[in-house]
């Protein structure tokens, strides 16, 4: 363990510490005011949950409602100002030592080249096969030249079609010697054609050419140059990491289901996705909605029926709050499941001054916890699915696993120094504590 990473975890410790007295002091010089702003959020959010589910007299009612929360939360923010004199001097304080705390701890906890060197060998494929979709992301495929940058390399390609089978054109191209699958896509078509390359132990390459790249964003690759990612077929180093399956079929970011799944399976949704939203959420939410038919095992053993939401991710998302839709981590082996089930506005306000207090866990209505497998079954035999943003119905119960560093990824050789940052964002006091005392975190 290098004396700097060491020096910079006992910086990172002391800053930390600092931070929680300023808070602290805060509390206690604003407590009424804190207390306020809680029961504004709470406000706003019963407002909320009868403007999206009501219509009509009780829908402008909620809205109201609403405005009066974000003013009662507005004025706390306002109040605890004025009566501070020193709010100022402190807020600088406190993200002063906030920002300390954070480049210090992830330099801590990122490795040094050296180190990353020793975990990954270059290795470069003899026949590798790029597919591209034309229409992914707006046409970035030939926004960026993909096509003619994977020939440059001597790299073989394969645009997709309006007629095209994506799955058959990768089975194809095993068929004529293809060493290494790439894809060019958004994340639906990169979990097809991992499926494939995983199917014959063959090494994949995802190249951001999609339109939100969430796969792409959390392995640390290159999304505003997808270009970029292709330099992996030619300056590449093996990477393991997991993916997840339901009831068999791949997924490489999320599964959703309940509210999310039942709207995008609407013919309309495409074409009109907040009219379509506005227009069902009573339907699927308000006071004379029937519950959904979900039924699974919380991590306490408690069957729970009914949530109106259900996501399961292959490893769990981020629970910070800059980080909240991205994962830190794509090899822990483990699903991430987050099911919230609240049926009344009632219960969603409590559900929001939970968590605006980092209390959400302890909300029976609020369900996260991680594992390495997980079922959802329905008394219906099917439910409606989103899986990595495509709208099914598939037959339950549902069945997920997560496959443990199953898929072998060819990345671009500065991606592992990308994803060693994106790890050190995980934070934990007991990590900085080892490198403090000399010791590898973990």
């Amino acid at each position: 363990m290098s004396r700097q990473r060491r020096i910079s975890a006992v910086v990172a410790l002391l800053a930390a510490a600092g931070l929680l007295v300023a808070i602290l002091v805060f509390l206690v010089n604003s407590g009424l005011h804190f207390v306020l702003g809680v029961a504004g959020l709470a406000v706003a959010a019963l407002g909320a949950w009868w403007a999206i589910t009501e219509r009509g007299v009780r829908r402008g009612v909620g809205i109201g409602v609403g405005v009066l929360g974000v003013a009662a939360l507005v004025s706390a923010l306002v109040l605890a100002v004025v009566d501070s004199g020193a709010f100022v001097v402190h807020l600088f304080v406190a993200v002063a030592l906030g920002v300390i705390a954070v480049v210090s701890a992830r330099y801590a906890l990122t490795p040094h080249l050296h180190e990353l060197d020793l975990m990954h060998a270059p290795w470069r494929p003899r026949h590798p096969v790029l597919i591209c979709n034309p229409k992914s992301g707006g046409g970035k495929v030939d926004r960026f030249e993909l096509v003619e940058a994977a020939h440059r390399i001597g790299v073989e390609t394969v645009v997709l079609g309006p007629d095209d089978d994506l799955e058959q054109l990768a089975r194809d191209a095993v068929a004529r010697g293809a060493d290494c699958l790439g894809m060019a896509g958004g994340d639906g078509s990169q979990a097809l054609v991992a499926a494939i390359a995983i199917e014959h132990d063959l090494p994949f390459v995802c190249v951001s050419a999609g339109t939100r790249n969430h796969f792409a964003l959390d392995l640390g690759l290159d999304r505003s140059d997808p270009r970029r990612n292709v330099r992996a077929f030619t300056d590449g180093v093996i990477r393991r990491v997991d993916y997840a399956t339901v009831n068999g079929r791949l997924f490489v970011n999320n599964v959703s289901l309940g509210v999310y799944a039942t709207i995008v399976q609407q013919d309309s949704y495409r074409d009109d996705k907040t009219q379509t939203t506005a227009a069902l959420l009573p339907e699927l939410l308000g006071n004379t909605a029937e519950p959904f038919d979900l039924q699974f095992t919380s991590a306490d053993g408690t069957a729970e029926d009914g949530a109106f939401l259900i996501l399961v991710s292959n490893n769990p998302y981020s629970g910070a709050l800059l980080d909240a839709g991205e994962r830190r981590r794509m090899d822990t082996g483990l699903l991430g499941v987050v099911a919230v089930s609240p049926r009344t506005g009632a219960e969603a306000a409590t559900l929001v001054a939970l968590s605006a207090v980092g209390l959400r866990k302890t909300s029976p209505h609020w369900h996260e916890f991680t594992t390495p497998t997980f079922e959802v079954s329905s008394a219906g035999g099917t439910a409606y699915a989103g899986v990595d943003g495509e709208a099914l119905e598939l037959t339950t119960p549902l069945r997920f696993r997560s496959h443990h560093k199953g898929l072998r990824l060819l990345v671009p050789s500065d991606n592992p120094l990308a994803e060693s940052r994106r790890r050190a964002r995980d934070v934990s006091v007991r990590a900085l504590v080892q490198i403090a005392a000399g010791r590898p975190p973990g």
